[in-house]
């Protein structure tokens, strides 16, 4: 199938960082607001699942959400993972099925990093799944400003400049 076949088939939606998605699983079960992390309001649902689809022509912008979330390939092309940690240290792993190529079948960004997503440099999209748990709530969600990354982060400067929209 093409992007734009699996976009309608799955009823995918744009997603507000980039590219496109669609929640397929909230846990009924809930955690309470006191039994997690200080800086989390209100409770979570156990976990949450989405499909996300980018394209080769757009890309995840670098954000960070609050809890861990495990990315899961499905189709298409291999999805590179950039991760920048407190620390300044960049990451960057490629999801799909080329074991044989370091891609890895599923990885797990930790809570409270920056990270965004691409289309490997010769391939035209990437589906994947995302798993968030505690489930994700945009409350938990902050989009990343380039020039405060930048001012953080300056040996980053062509990641940042590649992966931010502001």
């Amino acid at each position: 199938m093409t992007a734009e076949q699996l976009v309608k088939h799955l009823e995918l939606v744009p997603h507000p960082e980039g590219g496109f998605y669609k929640e397929v699983y909230r846990s009924e079960t809930k955690l309470q607001g006191s039994m997690l992390a200080k800086d989390m309001e209100g409770d979570r649902n156990f976990s949450t699942a989405i499909y996300f689809l980018i394209e080769k022509e757009n890309f995840s912008a670098l954000h960070k959400i609050k809890s861990d979330e495990i990315w899961h390939f499905y189709a298409g092309d291999a999805l590179e993972v950039i991760e920048i940690d407190d620390s300044g240290v960049l990451k960057l792993t490629r999801v799909g099925n080329k074991l044989d190529q370091a891609e890895v079948f599923q990885y797990t960004v930790k809570a409270n990093t920056w990270f965004g997503s691409r289309v490997k440099s010769d391939g035209v999209y990437s589906l994947v799944g995302c798993t968030v748990s505690p489930g994700f709530d945009f409350r938990d969600f902050e989009m990343a400003k380039r020039n405060d990354l930048l001012k953080k982060f300056p040996q980053h400067k062509s990641i940042i400049d590649q992966m931010t929209r502001e």
